[in-house]
């Protein structure tokens, strides 16, 4: 089913000339300045961001399809949202429970955090007692974990990669995994402050972000994970989220400043500046060339930076993509 969305359209069509599909030739309000400076093999120093997608509401957990698309999440719409290669609009999913992020393993198995009714400053929050869970949401439902060993709720899930297996690694404060039979395990929640969490190539290392640093494990056979260390950091930076991976097995990481690139042994590479702040990327494209970024803050139809009232989140974003050197890896959606 295809979306309207009126209100998208306002976001770049009724605020400004640009329309979707067109390199930002110039700052819109909100946006910094996103100067690309070459990387080698990775992007090219007149490479550019391009609007593809702006709404209100936000696109969390995104993913490329294998036929060039991206799904991603909109957990207050209870949708999952597809992206077609052309970036045509659709509902993917309905009736989500909230998801906030998903993963699509090289199966077709669509995975998906689901955050019920947790929103912050949800009206209905106070009187909340459904379970939020780890489920495999497509081609049929069925939920891996709702709570830890002990009973207690997974809280307000974060991230989320399938592992190929039928299980999961997921983020809430910590690092956790729920195999195919609905068993969850830690891997680390102790001087941890997880969001992102991605595997190599081959899945035998596991990373997950740690605001400015990036952490990996060794992946065994089972899933259990082993051999804590640092892989890399922000040079600098704060805000580490959401992450991707090439076919040469470089991570991309999101953070405050833009997508950090770290080589596949860790060094930081360099800086993808961005107009907003990223929360999320994903390599998609006919060729898993393009580099797919949902950035804090979209405009209103006044043109101006779109403004919620005091005490209610601000969940706007802005879809960008730029061309890349790199490529995907191929080997799976992400």
């Amino acid at each position: 089913m295809k979306l309207n969305k009126t209100h998208a359209l306002f976001l770049c069509v009724v605020a400004s000339p640009m329309l979707f599909g067109q390199a930002v030739a110039q700052l819109l309000p909100g946006e910094r300045d996103a100067v690309i400076t070459a990387i080698p093999g990775v992007v090219a120093a007149d490479a550019t961001w391009e609007i593809v997608w702006a709404d209100f509401f936000t696109a969390d957990g995104i993913v490329g399809t294998p036929d060039g698309g991206v799904l991603f999440a909109q957990e207050q719409t209870d949708t999952i949202v597809k992206l077609d290669v052309n970036h045509n609009e659709y509902v993917y999913l309905e009736n989500t429970n909230g998801a906030g992020s998903v993963s699509l393993d090289a199966s077709g198995r669509l995975y998906a955090v689901q955050r019920t009714c947790t929103e912050p400053l949800n009206p209905e929050l106070p009187g909340c007692n459904e379970l939020t869970r780890v489920s495999m949401v497509a081609p049929q439902y069925r939920i891996l974990a709702a709570s830890f060993l002990d009973g207690t709720p997974l809280g307000r899930l974060n991230d989320l990669i399938a592992d190929g297996r039928g299980g999961a690694y997921f983020t809430v404060g910590g690092l956790y995994y729920v195999n195919p039979e609905g068993v969850v395990s830690t891997v680390a929640d102790e001087n941890i402050r997880t969001n992102g969490v991605m595997l190599s190539p081959d899945g035998s290392t596991l990373y997950v972000t740690n605001r400015t640093e990036v952490l990996a494990f060794d992946v065994a056979g089972d899933g259990m994970t082993s051999n804590r260390r640092v892989f890399g950091t922000l040079d600098g930076d704060d805000g580490g989220d959401g992450m991707a991976i090439d076919s040469e097995g470089r991570l991309y990481v999101t953070g405050n400043a833009g997508v950090h690139v770290l080589s596949s042994g860790g060094d930081h590479l360099g800086l993808i500046p961005t107009h907003r702040r990223p929360i999320t990327v994903a390599f998609s494209g006919p060729d898993k060339r393009t580099l797919y970024a949902p950035q804090m803050g979209a405009l209103g139809p006044d043109g101006k930076p779109w403004t919620t009232p005091e005490g209610i989140r601000n969940i706007a974003m802005t879809l960008y993509t730029i061309p890349m050197l790199s490529q995907g890896f191929m080997g799976r959606p992400k």
